[in-house]
């Protein structure tokens, strides 16, 4: 291995990182309190999630738990990962830029904010004026 390679995160890790951060960020779980939950820093959540520390099988299992989701969660859509064919629970192409939007910081705001509405007819009506509002006619 090259010196250059060794300071270079492999894509898994940087995907699993990311897909770590996003699910932690849906639940709305700071690093600090998801490190507490594991009994370590939240600056080694910061390193998992940027790819610059790999993550255990032991600790990606108790990650998984924590965040109630399956261990594959964090491998779907992958870099490297053969399209098409038997996936499983893994959400497909069409539904990568919903999660990817629900990861940004304004998904995560609205998408807080539009649970806590508790009128279905104001929910409905939110989501008439989002479609008036935006450039693309595609429901």
């Amino acid at each position: 291995m090259t010196e250059e390679n060794k300071k270079k995160p492999n894509p898994i890790d940087i995907h699993v990182g990311s897909r770590i951060r996003l699910r932690r960020n849906m639940l709305g779980m700071s690093q600090e309190k998801l490190g507490e939950n594991l009994g370590i820093t939240f600056q080694q959540i910061q390193k998992y999630e940027k790819g610059t520390n790999r993550v255990g099988a032991s600790r990606l299992q108790a990650i998984a738990s924590i965040l109630s989701v399956p261990v594959a969660f964090f491998f779907e859509d992958a870099p490297g990962e053969e399209t098409g064919g038997n996936r499983g629970f893994a959400e497909d192409s069409s539904m990568a830029f919903a999660i990817e939007f629900c990861g940004s910081p304004e998904g995560l705001q609205l998408n807080r904010a539009f649970v806590k509405i508790g009128d279905v007819k104001v929910r409905r009506r939110i989501i008439d004026l989002v479609k008036a509002l935006s450039t693309d006619d595609a429901d």
